[in-house]
């Protein structure tokens, strides 16, 4: 399993929740930072060459994919075919922490829009009809 990958993939994912609505605002970015310093890092014990740990990968792809006004739909579409892809290698635990932080960033700025309520389902039926 390439652990980089799938949190790159993750941003991709969190990046097309929060710029869906054509901005990201700032709680979205701290919202996105608190995942990453509290629920991604403390749960991955794999590191890159530097011993940079895998999870800050999440924060990194997401801001080139902000700085570059990266397509949120593209980005989006990105996780669903990586998942679909590599879904022996995403685990129960994998898949329960793309949903719960996909869903905290669709919720933290002025609640969840229609737009991103649009893409957490598709999200939710993706990962229920991977193989076990």
């Amino acid at each position: 399993m390439h652990y980089r990958q799938f949190y790159s993939e993750l941003a991709k994912l969190l990046y097309g929740l929060a710029n869906i609505d054509g901005k990201i605002s700032k709680k979205e970015k701290e919202e996105l930072r608190a995942i990453v310093r509290n629920e991604l890092v403390p749960a991955e014990k794999h590191i890159d060459h530097f011993g940079t740990d895998a999870a800050y990968y999440t924060e990194i792809e997401f801001d080139i994919l902000e700085e570059t006004v990266a397509d949120p739909k593209a980005a989006f579409e990105s996780f669903i075919d990586y998942i679909e892809n590599h879904h022996s290698a995403i685990d129960g635990r994998m898949r329960e922490l793309s949903l719960r932080a996909a869903k905290r960033i669709a919720e933290t700025y002025h609640k969840t829009s229609n737009k991103e309520k649009v893409l957490i389902t598709k999200l939710e039926a993706k990962l229920k009809m991977l193989p076990a």
